[in-house]
C-alpha cells in the first residue's frame, strides 16, 4: 500500500478567502469551514494534474517498494470518484503511465469505490481468475471548491465540497500467504441518493447554477444505523469487534469518528483521524489513514483491520485486513 500526497497545501482560510473571491453574493465568514467541519488544510495539486497522475504516482512507488515489474499485475483497477475523462475508464490511462499491459476496469461508488474495488479484487483471486491486482485511486477534490455559487442556499450545498483534497493511493492484492482480506460486508440505502449529487454537464444540471449539491443533514439520515447494521456480519466471520486492531473510517468532518466510536462503543484509541490534516480525500482517506497507523507502529503483522466507509448514495461497509 502506498499514498502520494502533494507538497502544495491551501489552508481554510485561505479556501475561504478563494470560493468569496468567486462568488461576492455569497462570501464565505472567516473561520466557517474550521467551525462546521474541524477543517484546517489540505493538500491541492499542482495546476495541470490529472488524476490518474495521482494514482500512477502512488503505484509506481508501491511497485518499487513491494519489488514488483509492472508486467506481474495481471489486473488494474482504478476507483476515484475522480476521472481524467468520462471515456476511457481512467484505468486505461493509470495503466499506460505505469507501462502495464493487463487488462483494467473503472469501479465507481462515491468514496467508497476503493473498498468495492478490493472486495472485487479478492473476489476474482479466490475464483483464480487473477493473481495480481493494483488497486489504485487519484482524487481531486479541491476542484469542487473552484465551483461559483449564485447566493447562499447554493454556498451552503457546495460547503462539504469545499474541504476536499488531492490524494493518489494504491494497494496491491495478491494471492497466496496468510495475510490479507479475510472479507467484507456492503448496505446500501438507495433512496438517499438526492442527498449528494455531482451533476454530469450532459444529462443534469440547470444552466448556470451550481452542480454540486451536499445536503448534510439529508446525508446523514441515510446513514442512520448503517454502521451497527454492516458490523453485525462480523460474526459469521467469528470476529469481534474487540479483536479488531485498528479502525479505519472515512472522514468527511472530524465529527464522524466520536459518533462511530460512540455507536459501536469503540476506544477512541483505536481509530485513526487524518481529517484536521487533510481534509476529506474520498476514496483516498482510507488508505492514508492505514499508511499513518503503519508508519506510527499501530499495525503490525498479524493485526486485524477494518476499513470502514460511508458514502454518497448511500452506501456502507467494510473489509476487514490481516496485516
Amino acid at each position: 500500500m502506498a499514498v502520494h500526497l502533494p507538497d502544495q497545501r491551501e489552508n481554510g482560510r485561505d479556501v475561504e478567502r478563494a470560493v468569496s473571491a468567486r462568488s461576492p453574493r455569497a462570501p464565505l465568514m472567516p473561520g466557517t469551514l474550521e467551525t462546521l467541519f474541524g477543517f484546517r488544510e489540505r493538500p491541492v495539486a499542482p495546476a495541470g494534474t490529472m488524476p490518474s497522475d495521482l494514482a500512477a504516482h502512488a503505484a509506481q512507488r508501491l511497485l518499487e517498494q513491494a519489488g514488483r515489474a509492472p508486467d506481474e499485475i495481471d489486473l488494474l483497477i482504478f476507483a476515484g470518484v475522480s476521472e481524467d475523462v468520462e471515456e476511457p475508464a481512467t484505468a486505461h490511462i493509470v495503466a499506460h503511465k505505469l507501462g502495464i499491459t493487463s487488462p483494467v476496469f473503472d469501479v465507481r461508488n462515491a468514496c467508497n469505490g476503493l473498498l468495492n474495488a478490493l472486495q472485487i479484487a479478492d473476489a476474482l483471486i479466490r475464483a483464480g481468475q487473477h493473481s495480481k491486482v493494483l488497486v489504485t485511486t487519484g482524487e481531486m477534490g479541491s476542484l469542487l471548491s473552484r465551483q461559483p455559487v449564485r447566493d447562499r442556499t447554493e454556498l451552503s450545498l457546495l460547503l462539504p465540497g469545499c474541504v476536499m483534497g488531492d490524494v493518489g493511493a494504491a494497494m496491491l492484492v495478491e494471492a497466496g500467504g496468510r495475510r490479507g482480506i479475510l472479507g467484507s460486508h456492503f448496505l446500501a440505502n438507495s433512496a438517499g441518493w438526492p442527498a449528494a449529487v455531482i451533476d454530469n454537464p450532459h444529462f443534469s444540471g440547470t444552466p448556470g447554477a451550481c452542480p454540486v449539491r451536499f445536503d448534510g443533514p439529508l446525508l446523514s439520515a441515510a446513514f442512520d444505523g448503517m454502521e451497527t447494521a454492516v458490523f453485525a456480519e462480523l460474526d459469521a466471520m467469528g470476529v469481534k469487534l474487540g479483536d479488531i486492531d485498528v479502525f479505519c473510517l472515512h472522514e468527511a468532518a472530524t465529527h464522524v469518528l466520536p459518533r462511530f466510536c460512540a455507536a459501536l462503543h469503540i476506544p477512541t484509541d483505536k481509530v485513526i483521524s487524518t481529517f484536521e490534516q487533510y481534509g476529506n480525500l474520498a476514496t483516498g482517506s482510507l488508505p492514508v489513514q492505514l499508511a499513518q497507523a503503519v508508519e506510527e507502529g499501530r499495525v503490525r503483522p498479524g493485526s486485524l483491520v477494518a476499513l470502514f466507509g460511508l458514502a454518497s448514495g448511500a452506501s456502507a461497509g467494510f473489509v476487514l485486513l490481516e496485516w
